[in-house]
């Protein structure tokens, strides 16, 4: 098993984070809300814990959506 975790920027909007928080893993905003204080207070949040090819699906799709959107919001996996 693997964490999803995301990292700290100065750039990534709050709102973006939560919106990938929501959209990719299925948060509920007030869980996501909790997630992404984290990434801002902590220097990195975790999005949850997944099979290794879930994991990397997860951390390809935020950083799909990160460039997409002009954001440097990177995405990394670890093993649980």
């Amino acid at each position: 098993m693997y964490k999803v975790i995301l990292l700290n920027d100065d750039y990534t909007t709050f709102d973006f984070v939560v919106n990938v928080l929501t959209g990719i893993f299925g948060k509920s905003v007030p869980e996501a809300v909790t997630i992404t204080a984290d990434v801002h207070q902590k220097g990195s949040g975790i999005c949850g814990v997944f099979t290794r090819d879930i994991a990397e699906t997860k951390v390809d799709m935020v950083t799909q959506s990160s460039k997409k959107a002009g954001f440097p919001l990177r995405c990394t996996m670890e093993k649980a």
